[in-house]
């Protein structure tokens, strides 16, 4: 399939077209679908009704650092909060910063920090001659890089679950043996990879086995760095295998002698 970057114009015309008459076609079966990101069932919603019980006009609503919960409290987080929070996550409280009230809103905040004041006291990015963000299908993305000749220091595979069913699970191995090949091989020599996959189907033993398909085809050697699941408010219950979802790897990569 041919790049919309790499179209003529009057191909995208035609796409547009085609894409514009697709949609009136799903107007017209007249669906009532709710897609808001994130939204649950009422059952969901029932879970929490206990809550509603806990508080009550009388309660005494301030924190131990005297903060009135009912306000926003501080930039850092309720004391409580952090405590409970460090206790699940194995981690000290005061090493704990909580704030805003979306993943997105934080991960947009410590790019932009990064792209303005830099990350540990490194160069800003904004003073960096080079530094661009790419959004692209990776499975032509990855191939052009490598055309191209680009290496890399470090390179993150975070994708999407490949296999949501176990029908799809040989394509999801091609998937993830893929993009990792192609990593390996765009990663300097003795440069870093960092790759997971979020598919219970594809699970430890599997994911890495693939991984090590991908490094023997590519020609390079592998250095285990760190290998961790899902953090610790998200269990792995035995004898519940869609509870273990997570499996993350941090290589060094270096070239096969």
């Amino acid at each position: 399939m041919t790049a919309y970057r790499d179209r003529s114009r009057e191909e995208l015309l035609q796409v547009k077209e085609e894409l514009e008459a697709k949609y009136q076609e799903f107007q017209g079966r007249g669906l009532k679908l709710d897609m808001s990101r994130g939204k649950p069932s009422a059952e969901q919603l029932d879970l929490s009704m206990g809550m509603m019980d806990v508080l009550d006009c009388f309660t005494d609503l301030k924190c131990e650092a005297g903060i009135d919960c009912r306000n926003y409290g501080v930039i850092d987080g309720i004391p409580e909060a952090k405590r409970l929070l460090g206790e699940l996550i194995e981690v000290p409280a005061e090493h704990i910063i909580i704030y805003g009230n979306s993943s997105l809103n934080v991960m947009f905040d410590v790019v932009s920090h990064a792209y303005t004041h830099g990350v540990m006291g490194m160069t800003p990015w904004c003073r960096l001659d080079r530094v661009k963000f790419l959004c692209a299908d990776v499975f032509e993305l990855l191939p052009e890089l490598e055309k191209e000749g680009e290496t890399f220091d470090v390179i993150i595979l975070d994708p999407p679950a490949f296999t949501k069913s176990r029908n799809s699970i040989k394509n999801a191995v091609r998937g993830y043996r893929e993009i990792n090949l192609r990593a390996m091989k765009l990663v300097k020599d003795r440069g870093f990879l960092a790759t997971c996959s979020c598919s219970h189907f594809m699970d430890y033993e599997l994911f890495t086995q693939t991984i090590g398909q991908a490094a023997r085809n590519a020609h390079k050697r592998l250095r285990q760095v760190e290998f961790r699941t899902q953090a610790a408010d998200h269990p792995i219950l035995w004898g519940a295998g869609d509870s273990y979802y997570l499996k993350f790897y941090i290589f060094q990569v270096c070239e096969e002698k």
